[in-house]
C-alpha cells in the first residue's frame, strides 16, 4: 500500500482540482480530504454518506451552578480570561477556554465540570473513483492534527478491507500541525506550487518540512505563464535539491469550467491541460511506485526521467 500526499505551502494553488483530477485517474484509490478545517474535495467528487461519527477531541471546562460558591478563584487562576461573570454565577467562554484544567484543580466547591469535547465529525462515504475518508472541524476548535491521522488510520484500514494498493489525499495548506500530520510517513508529497513571490516563498518551506521527514517530493508549477521568470527560478531550485517537477500547468479557465459542472479537469475536458495532467500523474504514480491507469481502463506505461 503507498500513500500519495497532494499539499501546498499556501492556499488556493490548486492542489485540490488537481488531486481530484488524480483520483479519476488513479486505479481504485482510497481517497482523503485532509483539509479538516476547510474541505472543498466533496464539491468534485460529490460523496454518498455511508457512516457520520463525531469527533471527540479534547475537554471543556463548565461551572455548575448549584454548586458554586462564587469565590472567584477560578476567575483568578484562568490565564486565559475564560471565566466571565454571569447572573448568578461565573461562566466560561467556551471560545476562550483552553481546556488546562487549572480551574477544576483549585475549584473548592468542586464545581467545575470537565467534559470530553465534541470538536467535528468526520465521514466514511462512497465516490465514483473510489471511497472517501473526510471530515468537518467545528468553527475555531483544535486538534486538526489528530482529527487528521484520525482519518489516515481509517483510510488504511479501508484499504487493507479492500486489497487497495493506493490511498490518495489532498492535504492541508501550510507547514502547520495537521500537515505535519499528513505528512509523516507517506510515501510522495506532491507539492502544487505557483509562480509568485508567496508561492516561492512557501515551497521552499514545504520542501523544508518534508526534508525534515526523508520524505519525497514532486512538485507541480500551476498557472506557469504568470511569471515565467519566477517559475524559472522554481524549476531550477527544484532541480538543484534533485525534485522532480511533473508538471508545469498554465493559467486556464477549464480549471473554473469544470468545477462549475462538478467535474474533475480530466473528466470535463481532452484538451492540453488534461493531456498534461494525466502526464503529470504518469510520472506520479511512478515516482511512488505504484501503477498508473488511464479512465478507459488501460495500464500507462511509466514515463522515465529521460523521456520527459
Amino acid at each position: 500500500m503507498r500513500e500519495i500526499l497532494i499539499i501546498s505551502g499556501k492556499g488556493g494553488t490548486g492542489k485540490t482540482s488537481l488531486t481530484a483530477a488524480f483520483a479519476h485517474l488513479a486505479k481504485n484509490p482510497i481517497i482523503c480530504d485532509l483539509d479538516v478545517d476547510a474541505p472543498d474535495l466533496h464539491l468534485l467528487l460529490h460523496p454518498d454518506r455511508r457512516e457520520s461519527h463525531d469527533f471527540i477531541s479534547g475537554f471543556e471546562a463548565r461551572i455548575l451552578g448549584d454548586r458554586c460558591g462564587v469565590c472567584g478563584i477560578c476567575g483568578e487562576m484562568c490565564r486565559y480570561g475564560a471565566v466571565e461573570p454571569g447572573e448568578d454565577h461565573p461562566v466560561i467562554n467556551p471560545l476562550k477556554c483552553e481546556g488546562c484544567k487549572v480551574c477544576v484543580q483549585f475549584c473548592p466547591d468542586d464545581a467545575v465540570a470537565f467534559t470530553p469535547k465534541h470538536c467535528g465529525a468526520w465521514y466514511r462515504s462512497d465516490t465514483r473513483f473510489g471511497a472517501m475518508l473526510h471530515a468537518q472541524l467545528f468553527p475555531a476548535e483544535e486538534n486538526s492534527g489528530r482529527l487528521v491521522a484520525l482519518l489516515r488510520q481509517k483510510a488504511k484500514e479501508i484499504a487493507k478491507e479492500r486489497a487497495a494498493s493506493l490511498i490518495l489525499s489532498d492535504g492541508p495548506p501550510g507547514i502547520g500541525c495537521p500537515v505535519i500530520s499528513a505528512v509523516s510517513g507517506v510515501h510522495l508529497a506532491v507539492i502544487v506550487t505557483e509562480p509568485t513571490p508567496s508561492g516561492l516563498h512557501d515551497l521552499e518551506r514545504i520542501v523544508s518540512l518534508c526534508s525534515h521527514f526523508n520524505l519525497p517530493v514532486a512538485v507541480i508549477i500551476n498557472k506557469c505563464d504568470l511569471n515565467p521568470s519566477i517559475a524559472r527560478e522554481i524549476r531550477l531550485a527544484c532541480r538543484e535539491k534533485g525534485h522532480a517537477v511533473v508538471a508545469e500547468l498554465p493559467h486556464d479557465p477549464v480549471f473554473v469550467h469544470a468545477m462549475v459542472e462538478g467535474k474533475t479537469v480530466t473528466e470535463f475536458s481532452n484538451g492540453a491541460v488534461a493531456k498534461a495532467i494525466e502526464a503529470a500523474w504518469q510520472r506520479i504514480a511512478d515516482l511512488a511506485g505504484v501503477a498508473a491507469h488511464s479512465p478507459s481502463g488501460a495500464e500507462l506505461a511509466p514515463i522515465r526521467e529521460n523521456e520527459s
